[in-house]
């Protein structure tokens, strides 16, 4: 047990009963001690204690107005009261008034430790009740938060079964970006994630400043107004939201719900003609000014343009690049579904960043797509142009020239497009019509060289041996032999 505290005017007595509490082998985290009753009442008002040990007869409010006046606390001790007086009238009237053991002075060691251990099982057996009370619970506030089809009904009914085993003196929710995590409910806080972008806590009022400068020093949060009735969780929810959602667009680690209340915004809409234009100048000469215009609404969010606007003209830029750039961004699909979710960020910043980070390398990826595109382009009208002048004086220099293209970048796209060099690919084109004029025509060597864009005789025929081991001549003559042959034979 985590409390006890010990009720006595004797100081000799309530020192002995502590030695005995401390020597009884149950663990009890802390023992407090005061002289009447009115002092116990004042410890009871202000922290939760597990088991009390009380005295009948005191000063200023003996035991049995103490555990009277207790009823009305939210957080009533397992109470046991001592007596020196084995009166009946005083145990029956203890025992109407909730105390769970009535003891008589001198106090037996051995009573005192068995007491102890039964209080210590029930404490035990009534906190996994209350955590699996309140797990279930936990899943009742999500449904009751995240689904907007929940009605009236139904928040009652829940409020009713699950209420009393929350905060009621009061609590605060806490909206932050959300982490990987379990659903959990502890002692002063219930944390559940998976809300969107989101998570939340379900914070004891009197525990927030404790979990602001411990927990979430470097967090960006959003916080409820304190809220004190379980039908109001959903409301909680959606000021720590929109508070977070501030936080986000600030830069701002801390934001409450009052705060945001206070602000003065200029709410201008972004129109879905103007983010969705860029798109199209991503893929132009315009790509630096898209990019600068991008960074200008995003500096403008921070501090007047329409947050929720905003966020849902990002969702539908992305949607419309991928759709536009389909063949670019196939393999990006999962960082772009990422960049949908702007909240699941810390801040605006760390946003932008990355995303802008993000667009320069896809602006460079189809900057460099859409090069090799127009060099292709180039290439083909590079091989059309040999293909109808390879009777022609021809060179690297001349078809790069006339297509436009550096003549190193020429002679490195024409080998990958084509895959050989300019100079084969040239002289295959003319061997294969050679052999084409060897076969089909009459025409003297000489003309079919001048035909075929050689000048030089001598040139053509030793490049025409070199591909094919025969000189023109002798080919010519197996492939008119090759005619001349009998189907039979041939067989």
């Amino acid at each position: 047990m985590h409390t006890l505290l010990i009720v006595e005017d004797e100081k000799m007595i309530r020192q002995g009963i502590k030695a005995m509490i401390q020597r009884s082998g149950v663990p009890v985290d802390t023992i407090l001690e005061c002289g009447n009753g009115e002092m116990a009442l004042e410890i009871l008002k202000t922290q939760v204690v597990d088991v009390m040990f009380t005295d009948i007869r005191m000063p200023k409010m003996d035991g049995i107005e103490l555990v009277k006046a207790m009823q009305d606390l939210p957080n009533k001790p397992l109470t046991v009261a001592v007596s020196g007086y084995d009166e009946f009238s005083y145990a029956v009237e203890m025992l109407r008034a909730g105390v769970r053991e009535y003891i008589l002075k001198p106090v037996d060691r051995d009573k005192i430790k068995e007491i102890l251990t039964t209080l210590d099982e029930e404490i035990k057996e009534k906190h996994v009740r209350n955590v699996n009370t309140r797990t279930i619970g936990c899943q009742q506030i999500k449904h009751m938060i995240w689904d907007d089809d929940v009605t009236d009904a139904e928040v009652a009914a829940i409020a009713s079964e699950y209420g009393d085993t929350f905060f009621t003196d009061g609590y605060f929710v806490v909206c932050l970006d959300n982490r990987p995590g379990d659903m959990k409910v502890d002692e002063d806080h219930v944390y559940i994630n998976n809300l969107g972008d989101f998570e939340i806590y379900i914070l004891k009022a009197e525990v927030l400043n404790k979990y602001k400068l411990q927990e979430w020093r470097t967090r960006y949060i959003g916080i409820s107004r304190l809220h004190t009735d379980f039908v109001e969780i959903k409301d909680a929810y959606n000021e720590a939201r929109k508070a977070r959602i501030e936080a986000f667009w600030l830069e701002k680690l801390q934001i409450d719900y009052d705060e945001l209340l206070a602000f003065t915004k200029f709410e201008e809409k972004l129109q879905a003609e103007t983010i969705s234009s860029y798109i199209q100048m991503l893929g132009t000469d315009k790509v630096e000014q898209a990019m600068k215009n991008l960074r200008s609404i995003f500096w403008n969010a921070r501090r007047d343009i329409d947050h929720f606007n905003l966020d849902e003209q990002l969702v539908s830029f992305l949607s419309e690049l991928s759709e536009t750039y389909d063949a670019v961004l196939h393999a990006e699909s999962e960082r772009i579904e990422k960049f949908k979710h702007l909240y699941a960020f810390k801040n605006i910043g760390f946003y932008e960043n990355e995303f802008m980070g993000w667009l320069d390398k896809f602006t460079e990826s189809l900057n460099h797509k859409f090069e090799d595109y127009k060099n292709k382009q180039k290439i083909q009208q590079a091989v059309m142009y040999v293909r109808e002048n390879y009777d022609k004086d021809l060179n690297m220099a001349v078809v790069s020239n006339h297509i436009s293209m550096n003549y190193s970048l020429f002679s490195y796209a024409f080998k990958q497009y084509t895959g050989t060099n300019f100079v084969a690919f040239l002289k295959d084109i003319r061997m294969n019509k050679a052999k084409e004029l060897l076969e089909k025509t009459d025409m003297r060597i000489v003309e079919i060289s001048q035909k075929i864009g050689y000048e030089n005789e001598k040139h053509f025929m030793k490049i025409f041996k070199a591909s094919y081991g025969v000189s023109p001549t002798e080919y010519r003559k197996n492939m008119q032999f090759k005619k001349d042959i009998p189907e039979s034979v041939e067989e």
